[in-house]
């Protein structure tokens, strides 16, 4: 059923949205759309290049589930084709061709994934490979001869590359046109993607017009920041949070967010409705503790991903050990044996590698020198700290990091 007011559907449809291309001809297709009560056809490609899906990922998905409330068609493309040569866009240089056991591989632990964010009753899921694969050489020659050369290399990575005398495949330059045929063999009504997208969804544009359709609308939203708030949130980095980590992990991670980007967040990886964000951003203009904020940030993403009862739950214990300062009920247990020890000491970095709280032993003393480290809560900033172990004592590194020790 469509919401049946323009007005509400353009405010959720710009909530977060870096740019709708073009915005005009978006409320023309709404306009029609009321008018003869049928949905927006709304088209997102999906490359299964990676089985794992961060926040960063949700940005778009968010976007569509707002789609989807509004009752506008969605419709998934599962990029079995297309990622086997995979999207060139952002990349220095080509990319590694995935193979195809590998892309549906990889494809049905996506598909388990958006159904975290998308209803599953209202998202068409389909494979490009349905329109793409059944392609004669002379139909692809065709849709080429739409295209210039120098149009593909307005596209940022390619003119890089290109004037870094980096190689350039010829099938790189398909990978826009045939997410373009992507949205003719749809009819897409309007496409989503990442701002790194924009080339790509313009080509759908302007392939439509040649093959006689009505162009679709470009929507692109933001690349979302993540933990340290200065990168794009990648695993690779480390500044990320997994919609499959564990509660605790996510509702802990959230806490360490950077200030600036709640009210982001909010708005972009959440089902929060806007009024609500709109209320949280005027209460921390004046005055109200963004740790509050946060909170409510972490439980909603937990809420979103494990339901109310782990979300309840991961806020208990992060009151219970951030804020009265005790220990989680579920600290990880690590042997550390007799022959590790001489005269029942063992230094103190290299008992934290062991334990798995740090990656190395200079690490460990970057953290004491910071006063990161605890043994039993007592805080040691010694280096070259010999401790004397007893079975069962708690190390703690950081504020989410804890060990406890089983000797044997």
């Amino acid at each position: 059923m469509l919401v049946n007011d323009l007005e509400q559907q353009l405010a959720v449809i710009r909530r977060g949205a870096e740019e709708i291309v073009p915005e005009e001809d978006l409320v023309k297709k709404l306009k029609k759309s009321l008018a003869e009560q049928k949905p927006l056809r709304v088209k997102l490609g999906l490359d299964p290049t990676a089985p794992d899906i961060h926040l960063g990922h949700t940005v778009v998905l968010q976007k569509l589930r707002q789609f989807q409330e509004l009752g506008h068609q969605v419709i998934i493309i599962i990029g079995d084709f297309t990622g086997r040569i995979g999207d060139p866009t952002g990349k220095s240089e080509t990319r590694k061709q995935l193979t195809e056991e590998e892309v549906l591989a990889n494809a049905e632990t996506y598909k388990e994934q958006i159904f975290k964010i998308l209803d599953p009753e209202k998202t068409e899921v389909v494979f490009n490979s349905k329109w793409l694969a059944p392609l004669k050489f002379t139909d692809i020659i065709e849709l080429a001869a739409k295209v210039t050369v120098a149009r593909m290399l307005e596209r940022d990575d390619f003119a890089k590359r290109y004037k870094n005398n980096k190689p350039i495949s010829i099938h790189e330059f398909f990978y826009p046109l045939m997410q373009g045929y992507d949205s003719i063999a749809l009819e897409a009504d309007v496409e989503i993607g990442g701002t790194d997208q924009k080339f790509n969804l313009l080509m759908g544009r302007t392939l439509q017009k040649e093959f006689g359709q009505e162009p679709q609308v470009a929507l692109t939203m933001p690349i979302l920041e993540g933990l340290d708030g200065v990168q794009k949130m990648s695993k690779s980095l480390g500044n990320y949070i997994g919609i499959n980590e564990p509660p605790k992990e996510i509702y802990g991670k959230t806490m360490s967010l950077s200030d600036d980007l709640i009210i982001r967040y909010f708005e972009l990886v959440t089902s929060l409705p806007l009024a609500e964000v709109e209320k949280i951003k005027a209460e921390l203009k004046q005055g109200a503790n963004p740790r509050d904020a946060k909170m409510r940030l972490a439980y909603q993403l937990v809420k979103q991903y494990h339901g109310k009862e782990a979300a309840d739950a991961a806020e208990a214990e992060f009151k219970k050990v951030f804020q009265k300062g005790d220990l989680p009920d579920d600290i990880p247990e690590v042997t550390v044996t007799l022959d590790m020890l001489e005269e029942g000491h063992i230094w103190l970095p290299r008992l934290l590698v062991h334990c798995g709280l740090i990656p190395s032993t200079s690490e460990g003393r970057r953290m004491i020198k910071q006063g990161a480290v605890r043994v039993e809560n007592e805080r040691i900033q010694d280096i070259n700290y010999q401790l004397e172990v007893k079975d069962g004592m708690v190390l703690r590194v950081g504020k989410r990091r804890f060990a406890r020790v089983v000797l044997k």
